[in-house]
């Protein structure tokens, strides 16, 4: 089969094996593992922080990095499709009593002519007080589209005029950086707190890192072990996600050349597809779906009618073409 659902489902590489048989590790609840430390200050370093968290999914990692900027019973402004209202099983509402508001953007860009008027300041006991807004790059749903360096720039001083905290979801910022070639922080733009996944285009098993001060991962540290979520020997997992930060963000740059290939023969305009997915409109997606899973290509459904394809360390780019063209086929 060629697994296009997502990069989730990539396996680890025999050196990446190799380097977690070796970890040296402790019990990371005391703070004591060797390589969980070595892997978060070497993540905190490259998106210019001063500490990192190692969390076990991204979806904790965005709960905690939430929850330490915006308080409960306030708001958090993101758009429609963004990951932590779409697929997060409403955690931030159930976990944290934050409350969302959304802006609708056609390419899911962070707009800030579309936020601004979203903003309310504290105007006494009728109204949710905005805490945060949050960016979510690359945009999944969107398509893996890019926030620009700029974007990200004209958020944060929107968040700074209005004294507000800023998160990003950053769960495939990798890919942004390889797209770009901008620097990691320029693509955060300066953010309060950041949420970075080891386990999508990088190939890791397992892992995703909450980033910020010293203060808002103190925060997020408590708040991982009152969920139950703190670990014990987990460099053996980080020893995974080391090896893939320094030997696969490069080749990013692969996923993305396939992931043009499959817009194409989804008759879209490759230009259009900025990173490694591919979201494409079709009549019937769960009929598509089941066709390509009978020819041995494995896609996902967004939606009745939302076709998506997701490229990966584990496709070549013989899958891609292959892929490409029973796609073309079942779509005509």
């Amino acid at each position: 089969m060629i697994d296009l659902r997502s990069d989730t489902v990539t396996q680890p590489t025999d050196e990446m094996r190799l380097a977690m048989s070796r970890a040296a590790v402790g019990d990371d609840v005391y703070g004591e593992d060797p390589t969980v430390v070595e892997l978060e200050e070497e993540v905190a370093a490259l998106l210019g922080h001063e500490a990192a968290l190692y969390c076990v999914t991204g979806s904790l990692a965005n709960a905690l990095a939430v929850r330490a900027v915006v308080p409960v019973g306030t708001e958090l402004l993101c758009e429609a499709q963004a990951h932590v209202v779409r697929a997060e099983l409403g955690a931030h509402a159930a976990l944290a009593g934050v409350t969302t508001r959304t802006w609708s953007h056609p390419r899911g860009h962070a707009d800030v002519d579309l936020v601004a008027p979203m903003v309310a300041p504290d105007v006494g006991p009728y109204f949710v007080r905005t805490a945060a807004v949050s960016v979510e790059n690359t945009h999944n749903f969107a398509g893996g589209i890019v926030q620009t360096a700029a974007a990200m720039a004209s958020v944060r001083a929107l968040c700074d005029a209005e004294g507000l905290a800023m998160h990003v979801d950053g769960a495939r910022l990798w890919n942004a950086a390889a797209a770009t070639g901008a620097e990691l922080p320029a693509l955060t733009g300066g953010a309060d707190v950041v949420a970075v996944c080891l386990s999508k285009g990088l190939g890791a098993p397992v892992g995703s890192l909450v980033v910020g001060s010293r203060e808002v991962v103190d925060a997020a540290r408590v708040w991982r072990k009152r969920l139950g979520a703190g670990w014990r020997q987990a460099g053996v997992l980080a020893a995974g996600g080391l090896w893939a930060l320094r030997h696969h963000r490069e080749r990013l740059v692969e996923d993305h050349a396939h992931a043009r290939l499959l817009a194409e023969s989804c008759g879209l305009d490759p230009a259009t597809v900025e990173t490694n997915i591919v979201v494409a409109p079709v009549p019937d997606a769960a009929a598509v779906v089941g066709r390509l899973a009978s020819r041995g290509v494995r896609a996902g459904a967004t939606g009745a009618t939302t076709l998506r394809l997701v490229t990966h360390l584990g496709i070549s780019e013989q899958d891609a073409r292959d892929a490409a063209r029973i796609v073309a086929e079942e779509l005509r």
